[in-house]
């Protein structure tokens, strides 16, 4: 039993939107009722997915059932009887026999990453847990759901397709006393006064109650009024001292049959107070071609009324949305016209549209005109047949222009022309547009009108640009200094002339100054006069540690308006000293000027620590700050107390870090080996995290027994040394018959040791084996000696232009890491 409750609960949480009216007592007897009849378990599925319940109801049934210790009797007067059928039914899950019952938030569903419904007669009903469906890559294909037209959506079309606008009936209402009883209605006779009794009651098939006592009532067929009128009538000579009331209790469930062009075509089982907008929305909403507009209800083979949905929408009308009966049916034809509005409306979009409505009606539809819209006329684009007309529909002969299919209307924007404007810009306070007129007709007064002239303007000259008829423009000279002295005649505006005001050639605004080097907050900042070097390394934050006082560089750009030929010199530079506080040693009335460029250097003392690392076999591993420049792997060791007698001192080798070249140049590797083996798959990922380190070989023996020779390898920042325990093992690899590892034996040959691994394998390049040590260092095998911890690899044979290839994927299987590999690289083309 709880098991099937909470299969339910998900099945509900997973359909919202389908839910119907029915009681908890409804939903176990109906379980155990289509079990016995016999009812596929598929069947009672998709039925009790159209009867419905609540996501609360479930949720509720589920909290009753624990609560009650696995006690059916206890949930809603369901019978304990039911127990054991209901577990049956839950041990093995239903399937879903159509894809219209697993309606979705949008009339969808739900397939696994092949397409294959979830909810499947071979996927086994729910065969998934929920918890799995978040994880599992799900795509939700349209169950015939369409609301576009060539892929725009059309207005109204996904009314039906909302998980919050369900059109449910409120169930938790009183019962209309205009309700129609039908059989399988419960009715209620409560008789209380002198005589005291309730009685529940179902109406049969033959649309009557048998009343305990007295016998039959028909009650089919009348409103809840008329029924309780007779039934006080029949009741009353019996219960004369006695008050009689009637109520309905459950309400039936009838069966809606919704044709023609909508989702999910089909006999639906829904509530007796279901209207048709529910009916419609558990079909899916009407598919590619369904209307919105003309939706026709018939009742016993007379259509009973036609619904607008656009009504609805827009009006919030629900004329036609009437209550449903048993066997109506719904039919959702094909729309009659479609047309597009785009433009300067509030709601550009697909509409659908009755035939003989107009333009206005559309432009009414679509939300009316935006602000900046031009009203007076639209375009409309015709296409009939093979042929293409265009009409320009005037304001007045838009309520009678009927649109047809296929048309498109435009709606322009109103054209940017001013009327009564003239524009200021450049040097004023407040530039902008000033409506002519009302005290601004001529330049003084437009100025003045704008805040005035600021600081930089530039009053030997000003223009206006004045439009001529044909909308170009012609330039008038403007004496501005003349005409704000009052030396010089006023000149009157016209409309959508522009007043332009220059800028001084010495605004300072405009001027910046650079600082670089060795100071806090370099970069550009705005310049200011008479300002010195100090200052300006003061606005930049002073001085770093590392900044030298000796030498401080100003950069000044070459001005000479009056050249009249190229030069050679590009910048002046001037070079200073600073004392303690900031005081420049040399000329103290030197002044920044526009665009100089001061460079603080760094000083040639200053040196930032640079540390090294060691690990192993010595007394004191960690990290060492090196103390000079040059500094050798010999006095380092020498640091950390020396090796110990474990040390395995020819299998030591130095870990460094690339620099920025060294990383160019293996990425550059890497990419041509990439080319031209595709099937290598580097990643540009891959290479870029493998640039990191690599080895170099080195022989700590004899740097240690020769100090300061080229053995003593000099040492770079980040460079760890790793100093091994002795390994007395020899690795074979590459294509030999069994790759392997074995002891080293001294005296023995390399290809003693191939043989070990099973001898060369069919395709092996013999002549090419090579030995990498576990210093890092590489060799020939034909020319080099078997030590313990080393690696002999043996090629594959191949072509010469993948030979590149071929040696680098032999050291990529004989390393653990891609970035060893990279190192033997970095090594060979050393």
């Amino acid at each position: 039993m709880k098991r099937i409750l909470f299969s339910l609960s998900f099945l509900v949480l997973a359909l919202t939107g389908s839910a119907q009216s029915m009681s908890d007592s409804q939903v176990l007897q109906y379980v155990q009722r289509e079990m016995k009849a016999g009812t596929s378990q598929s069947q009672i599925v998709v039925k009790l997915m159209q009867k419905g319940a609540t996501v609360q109801q479930i949720q509720r049934l589920r909290n009753q059932y624990e609560k009650a210790g696995g006690s059916v009797s206890d949930l809603d007067g369901a019978s304990a009887s039911s127990s054991s059928l209901l577990k049956g039914f839950s041990s093995s899950r239903s399937s879903a026999a159509t894809s219209t019952a697993l309606r979705q938030n949008n009339g969808s569903v739900m397939v696994d990453e092949e397409g294959n419904p979830l909810y499947s007669s071979t996927n086994g009903f729910m065969s998934t847990d929920m918890s799995d469906l978040d994880s599992r890559p799900n795509v939700y294909i349209p169950d015939m759901v369409d609301n576009t037209v060539n892929g725009k959506p059309v207005f109204g079309r996904d009314i039906f397709n909302k998980r919050t606008l369900s059109f449910e009936p409120n169930m938790n209402i009183a019962t209309p006393t205009n309700y129609i009883i039908g059989p399988g209605d419960q009715i209620v006779i409560d008789v209380y006064g002198a005589s005291q009794k309730s009685e529940t009651l179902s109406v049969s098939p033959e649309g009557t109650v048998t009343v305990t006592g007295y016998g039959p009532i028909q009650v089919a067929g009348l409103t809840v009024a008329a029924a309780q009128a007779k039934i006080r009538q029949q009741l009353g000579q019996r219960y004369s001292s006695s008050k009689i009331r009637m109520t309905v209790g459950q309400t039936r469930t009838i069966q809606v049959n919704v044709m023609g062009e909508v989702a999910a075509p089909g006999t639906y089982t829904l509530s007796a107070f279901a209207s048709v907008f529910h009916a419609l929305y558990m079909a899916g909403g009407v598919n590619a071609i369904g209307t919105l507009r003309s939706i026709k209800v018939y009742r016993g083979g007379r259509q009973l009324t036609v619904v607008d949905v656009y009504d609805y929408i827009l009006n919030g009308r629900l004329t036609g949305n009437v209550r449903l009966a048993d066997n109506d049916v719904i039919v959702v034809g094909p729309y009659d016209c479609i047309v597009e509005v785009a433009g300067k409306v509030k709601r550009p979009m697909l509409y659908e549209m009755k035939k003989g409505e107009s333009v206005a009606s559309l432009i009414k539809y679509a939300g009316g005109f935006t602000g900046d819209a031009y009203t007076k006329a639209v375009q409309l684009n015709r296409t009939s047949g093979d042929k293409h007309s265009g009409y320009n529909i005037q304001e007045f002969d838009m309520t009678t222009f009927k649109v047809q299919d296929g048309d498109s209307v435009t709606v322009s924007s109103t054209p940017l022309r001013y009327e009564n404007t003239v524009t200021v810009t450049g040097d004023v306070f407040y530039p902008g547009n000033y409506d002519l007129g009302n005290g601004v007709n001529t330049v003084r007064s437009l100025i003045e009108a704008a805040g005035g002239l600021n600081e930089y303007a530039f009053t030997g000259r000003a223009v206006i640009r004045r439009m001529n008829a044909d909308r170009t423009r012609r330039t008038i000279s403007v004496d501005l200094d003349g005409i704000m002295s009052g030396t010089t005649a006023d000149i009157p505006l016209e409309n959508e002339d522009e007043l332009i005001i220059a800028s001084n050639a010495q605004r300072t605004g405009a001027y910046t100054v650079a600082i670089r080097g060795e100071v806090y907050q370099g970069g550009e900042l705005e310049y200011s006069a008479d300002e010195t070097i100090e200052d300006l390394i003061v606005r930049a934050g002073g001085l770093t540690d590392a900044a030298s006082m000796a030498q401080v560089d100003v950069a000044r750009r070459i001005v000479d308006p009056k050249a009249t030929g190229q030069s050679k010199e590009i910048a002046k530079t001037y070079t200073f000293q600073l004392k303690d506080g900031l005081v420049v040693d040399g000329d103290r009335s030197f002044t920044l000027q526009p665009y100089d460029v001061v460079t603080v250097h760094r000083s040639p003392g200053y040196q930032i620590q640079r540390e090294v690392s060691i690990d192993g076999e010595v007394l004191f591993r960690g990290s060492y700050t090196m103390t000079h420049k040059n500094q050798r792997i010999s006095e380092i060791v020498k640091a950390a107390g020396g090796v110990t007698d474990e040390a395995y001192l020819r299998g030591a080798r130095i870990e460094r870090l690339m620099t920025e070249a060294e990383k160019f140049r293996n990425k550059q590797v890497l990419k041509l080996v990439e080319q031209q083996k595709e099937n290598m798959g580097f990643e540009e990922e891959q290479i870029d995290s493998a640039e990191v380190r690599y080895s170099v070989g080195i022989e700590l023996d004899k740097a240690l027994a020769n100090p300061g020779s080229d053995y003593d390898v000099v040492l770079r920042e980040g460079d760890k040394i790793i100093i091994p325990e002795y390994n007395g093992t020899v690795k074979i690899n590459g294509n030999v018959m069994f790759p392997n590892t074995v002891a080293f034996s001294t005296g023995k040959s390399w290809k003693w040791y191939v043989n070990q691994g099973g001898g060369f394998g069919a395709h092996s390049k013999k002549s090419r084996t090579f030995i990498v040590y576990a210093n890092g260092m590489v060799s020939k095998a034909s020319k080099g000696k078997v030590e313990p911890g080393c690696e002999i690899i043996v090629p594959s044979r191949t072509n010469t232009a993948q030979e590149t290839i071929s040696m680098i994927t032999g050291m990529a299987s004989s390393f653990a890491t891609m970035v060893t590999m990279i190192a033997t690289v970095t090594n060979l083309i050393k």
